[in-house]
């Protein structure tokens, strides 16, 4: 395995889809409170030291963003250093120049903070919600890649393509303080989405969230070797897994697995998975797994050990998971920001320095 960045200067993130939570009695919260529950949120990760801030695009009752830009537009007026961006976009089911400007509002208003990650999404609801048909699933998204890979170099527009009329020279607006726009192809596990992020020579945000995250080795290597075939400079390679911080390793099992249950349970209902189990559930959480929950101590060590197997430049934690309360994602935000990054830089630098 080839490690193309300094595994000490990662980068530790915090990703959230801004999943309806409940109250304490069990009572679900609604929307509006969750949305602002999560600028909340937002503010304790910037205090405590977490670089990026991530926020997910869903449209479905159980998440309660749709409009990422919007909750991180109300969150960079209240930060003042960390990075900002989202969860993915699903670029296929919107229009490209007004992703970009959105995302150059945002990048205004934090002054230079924001950066976009872009994906297929693992849901389909703003198929049909936004009047596109699945069947153009793959057309649409090439299409408007390409696009977007014009758009974010600040510079004036020609294109052409096979969804949307052509453009020639033409300057969007807000343009850019300082071009590009960061971007990064968020990919599930397809070797061709991967040669894909590479030919555009933008870095690669890998969603691991099952099985051992090692699987993913092969899928690192093929980057950056089509990086070098297609002459371009190394670039990062970020992860993103879900977890769950507490005080010890068994509140956070305990906290987050009733959660955990409902949430992937009722996932698995509409795609035809069988439920989860408690046994499964401790397997994914253990060295091998694909979810970091634990102590402060436990999830720093199995995110130094991911970090460093497989050369990353960034790991964001998806912290929300289905109902899981308010009051347990603040505690959560601020251990994984004062114990668990400060722990992670400490393992990394030790084995470095060894």
């Amino acid at each position: 395995m080839e490690s193309h960045a300094a595994v000490t200067d990662v980068e530790l993130g915090l990703d959230t889809f801004g999943d309806i939570t409940a109250e304490p009695d069990g009572a679900l919260r609604s929307g509006a409170r969750t949305l602002r529950d999560l600028l909340e949120q937002g503010v304790l990760a910037d205090e405590v030291g977490v670089d990026f801030l991530g926020v997910g695009e869903h449209h479905r009752d159980d998440y309660a963003v749709s409009a990422p830009e919007v909750v991180l537009g109300a969150i960079a007026a209240r930060t003042t250093r960390m990075r900002l961006g989202s969860a993915v976009t699903v670029l296929s089911s919107d229009d490209p120049i007004r992703v970009f400007q959105r995302f150059s509002t945002v990048d205004a208003l934090s002054s230079g903070r924001a950066e976009v990650i872009l994906g297929r999404g693992s849901f389909t609801e703003s198929f049909p919600l936004f009047g596109y048909d699945l069947a153009d699933y793959e057309e649409l998204f090439s299409d408007k890649l390409a696009l977007f890979a014009e758009l974010r170099t600040g510079r004036p527009v020609s294109w052409s393509g096979s969804t949307r009329g052509p453009l020639q020279a033409q300057t969007v607006y807000p343009e850019l303080e300082n071009p590009p726009l960061p971007t990064w192809i968020a990919v599930g596990g397809s070797p061709e989405s991967v040669v894909r992020a590479a030919s555009y020579g933008l870095p690669l945000m890998l969603a691991i969230i099952g099985g051992d995250p090692l699987r993913f080795q092969p899928y690192v290597d093929l980057y950056h070797r089509a990086l070098r075939e297609m002459d371009k400079s190394p670039l990062p390679v970020g992860v993103h897994s879900p977890g769950h911080v507490a005080d010890t390793d068994a509140q956070a099992r305990e906290e987050l697995w009733p959660h955990y249950r409902e949430y992937v349970g009722r996932i698995g209902r509409e795609r035809g998975w069988p439920p989860p189990t408690r046994i499964e559930f401790e397997r994914s959480t253990g060295p091998g797994g694909s979810l970091y929950v634990g102590s402060p101590e436990t999830v720093a060590a199995k995110i130094a050990s991911t970090v460093r197997a497989l050369g990353l430049s960034r790991f964001d934690l998806k912290y929300s998971h289905g109902t899981l309360g308010h009051a347990e994602l603040m505690r959560s935000i601020e251990l994984y920001g004062t114990q668990v990054i400060p722990r992670v830089r400490e393992l990394l630098l030790s084995v470095g320095s060894g």
